[in-house]
C-alpha cells in the first residue's frame, strides 16, 4: 500500500512538472488521495496493508510494528487468559516475558496457540500452508542474536571465563541462530484437552552452554569447535484442564526449572549472564509435570536422566583404561579414584528428581517458586549438580520491579586437586591441563576440553593433603532491579554474589562480586538492541585472563566488559 502511494505521488509530480502554469490554472482539482490503512485502528485491514506477495508482506509487517509496543490487535480474537486467573504482570516489549518465568511447561491458563508474533508466520499466512498451519495451531519462527564485546581481558579463546556468554575477550559473534516449530496447547479453556509440542535448533557460539553430553556434544568436547549446534528444546506435552485447575505432562527434553534468566537470547534482560545462570542447570530429559492446585499455587514434579546428560548414558560403560597406574614414588597401584575394570561413561547420569512449589499473588505483583532440581546420588560427573533454590518476583509499581534468584549446589565424590595421589595421577594420565586422570573425563574418552572440574578441597591451591575425594558446594545470588520509563526501553541493574570455595564449578577456589548496568532498547516488538557493562571481582585467587584448554593460568582478579548485542526476530 505505501509503494503504491508513493508510486503514484511520483507519477503526480512528474506530470505537474510538464503542464503549463496558465493550463494547470484551469485544471479542475485533483481528487484527495485516499487514507493510509491503518491496522492499529481498524484491524480488518491489516491484508490491505500487507498486501499480497511473500516479500511485500514480509517487509510491510517489520514496517508496521517499527516504533510499536506490540502488534495490531485484533478485537475478534478469543481471551488470552481465564478472566479469574492473576493478572499478568508485565509486557514484551520491554520486559523479555510477560508471566514471572518458572519453566517445565507453556504458562497455564494464559497460554493460546498461535500466539506467537511473527513476521514470517504472517508473511504465509494467505498462502495454503500459512492457513493448514494456523488451522492446525503450529508456527515456525525463530531470531539471529549477534553481539561484541571489549574487556579488559586480553586471552584468546576463553580469557573472559567465568564470566559468561562473551567466552573470548574483544571479539563479535554470532550468538545465536534459532528456530523453533511449535504447537501451545489452548490452556485457557477448559472443557477439552490440548496437546502441544517444541522442536528448536541453535547455531553459533552460545552452543557450548547448552551441549548434553551425548547428543553431539563431540563438537565442544572432542573439537572445541567455535560455532556449533544444539537442539535445547525437543518435547511433547499434554494439556489435562480437568484435574484440578490443569495438569501439563511435558515429555523431552527441556529447559530446567526454575531460573530467572534462559539459555535462548530474547528470554533474558541482559546480553551477558549472570554466573548464578552460567552455572546453573541447563536442560532436563525425561518427564515433568505441572499442576495449577489453585490459580495462585502451582506443583511441578519431574522425573529425568540428570543434568545436560543423555538418556543412552544411564546404562552406558566403557573400560578402564587405567584400572591399574604407574605413579612415581607409588609404584604400580590399582586406580584408587575407578579402581573397577570399566566404569559408566558419566557416572552422573541417573534416575533424578525434581519438585517445586509455586505461589503467586492475585494481582501478580508476587512470585515465589522454591525448588529442588536433577537430584539423586549427587556423584561427581559431567555436570551432575544437586541443585536447592528459587526465585522471588516483585512489581513495586508499573516502572519497578525486582527478580531475584538463591540457590546452593553440591556435587559429591569429587577428585581432590590437593591430595597428592590424585595430583600425580593427573600429571601422569590426565588431559592437556594434567587433570582428571584416571576418570571417564580424559582424552581416551573422548573429553578433550570441558571435562568437569575437580575440586581444590582444602579451598586453595598451594595446600597438599586432605581426602582423596570430597564434597564440593557452592552458593548463589542474583538481582536484577529494573525501571521501565516507556514501553520501549527497560533498565537492569545486576548485583551478583557467587561462591565457589573449592573451585568445582568455576576452575578457581574463590567468591566473586559482580555488577552490571544494561539498558534494553526495542526499536519494535522484533529488533532488540542490548548495551551493558559489568564488573567482575574474585576475592582469594585471580580467575580471568585464562585459558583452561591451553593451560594458561588466570592471572587477573578483576575485569571489566563493555558489551552488546542485537535480537532480530523473523
Amino acid at each position: 500500500m505505501a509503494k503504491r502511494a508513493l508510486v503514484a505521488l511520483a507519477l503526480g509530480l512528474g506530470a505537474a512538472s510538464w503542464v503549463p502554469q496558465a493550463e494547470a490554472a484551469d485544471a479542475p482539482a485533483a481528487a484527495p488521495a485516499a487514507p493510509v490503512c491503518d491496522p492499529y485502528k481498524t484491524y480488518d485491514c491489516l491484508d490491505k496493508y500487507l498486501g499480497d506477495g511473500f516479500w511485500e508482506r514480509f517487509t510491510n509487517y517489520y514496517a508496521l510494528e517499527w516504533g510499536q509496543s506490540g502488534p495490531p490487535t485484533d478485537p475478534k480474537a478469543p481471551p488470552t487468559r481465564r478472566d479469574y486467573w492473576p493478572a499478568t504482570p508485565m509486557t514484551v516489549p520491554p520486559m523479555p516475558f510477560t508471566e514471572w518465568p518458572y519453566g517445565g511447561e507453556d504458562s497455564m491458563g494464559v497460554t493460546v496457540p498461535n500466539s506467537i508474533d511473527s513476521p514470517l508466520m504472517t508473511a504465509i499466512s494467505n498462502t495454503s500452508l500459512g492457513k493448514w498451519m494456523s488451522d492446525n495451531h503450529f508456527q515456525v519462527y525463530g531470531w539471529i542474536n549477534a553481539g561484541a564485546n571489549i574487556s579488559s581481558s586480553t586471552t584468546k579463546p576463553g580469557g573472559n571465563s567465568p564470566a559468561a556468554y562473551a567466552y573470548n575477550p574483544n571479539e563479535v559473534t554470532l550468538d545465536q541462530a534459532v528456530i523453533y516449530w511449535d504447537r501451545f496447547p489452548d490452556t485457557v479453556q477448559k472443557d477439552h484437552y490440548d496437546w502441544g509440542m517444541r522442536l528448536s535448533a541453535i547455531y553459533g557460539t552460545n552452543y557450548r552452554y547448552t551441549t548434553e553430553f551425548g547428543m553431539d556434544s563431540w563438537q565442544y568436547l572432542s573439537k572445541n569447535k567455535p560455532m556449533g549446534y544444539d537442539f535445547p528444546m525437543l518435547w511433547l506435552e499434554l494439556f489435562d484442564p480437568f484435574v484440578m485447575e490443569g495438569l501439563q505432562v511435558r515429555v523431552g527434553r527441556y529447559i530446567s526449572v526454575p531460573d530467572i534468566e534462559a539459555q535462548l537470547g530474547p528470554n533474558n534482560y541482559m546480553y551477558s549472564h549472570s554466573m548464578t545462570y552460567a552455572f546453573d542447570n541447563y536442560t532436563n530429559t525425561g518427564i515433568i509435570t505441572s499442576l495449577a492446585v489453585t490459580p495462585r499455587f502451582f506443583l511441578q514434579f519431574g522425573v529425568s536422566d540428570g543434568t545436560e546428560a543423555s538418556i543412552p548414558h544411564l546404562k552406558a560403560t566403557v573400560g578402564n583404561p587405567t584400572q591399574f597406574v604407574t605413579l612415581p614414588g607409588y609404584g604400580t597401584i590399582q586406580n584408587p579414584l575407578f579402581p573397577q575394570a570399566s566404569f559408566k561413561k558419566d557416572p552422573g547420569a541417573m534416575p533424578s528428581f525434581s519438585l517445586c512449589a509455586r505461589y503467586q499473588t492475585q494481582d501478580g505483583n508476587d512470585d515465589l517458586n522454591l525448588c529442588a532440581d536433577g537430584i539423586n546420588k549427587g556423584t561427581w560427573g559431567y555436570n551432575n549438580m544437586q541443585w536447592y533454590g528459587g526465585t522471588y518476583y516483585h512489581k513495586f509499581n508499573d516502572k519497578w520491579h525486582l527478580s531475584y534468584e538463591l540457590y546452593t549446589v553440591f556435587v559429591k565424590d569429587v577428585p581432590n586437586l590437593n591430595n597428592p595421589v590424585v595430583q600425580a595421577m593427573n600429571a601422569a594420565y590426565g588431559g592437556p591441563l594434567g587433570a582428571d586422570g584416571g576418570t571417564p573425563f580424559t582424552p581416551a574418552q573422548g573429553f578433550n576440553y570441558n571435562a568437569p572440574n575437580e575440586a581444590w578441597c582444602l579451598g586453595n591451591t598451594s595446600s597438599v593433603g586432605g581426602p582423596l575425594k570430597c564434597t564440593s558446594h557452592n552458593t548463589a545470588s542474583v538481582a536484577y532491579l529494573n525501571y521501565q520509563p516507556d514501553p520501549l526501553n527497560n533498565f537492569s541493574i545486576r548485583p551478583e554474589f557467587f561462591e565457589d570455595g573449592q573451585g568445582q564449578r568455576t576452575g578457581a577456589p574463590t567468591r566473586y562480586f559482580n555488577f552490571g548496568l544494561g539498558w534494553q532498547h526495542w526499536l519494535s516488538p522484533q529488533i532488540t538492541l542490548r548495551p551493558e557493562i559489568v564488573w567482575y571481582h574474585a576475592f582469594n585467587a585471580p580467575a580471568f585472563n585464562g585459558n583452561v584448554d591451553a593451560a594458561i593460568l588466570p592471572n587477573k582478579k578483576s575485569e571489566v566488559i563493555l558489551s552488546g548485542d542485537f535480537i532480530w526476530h523473523f
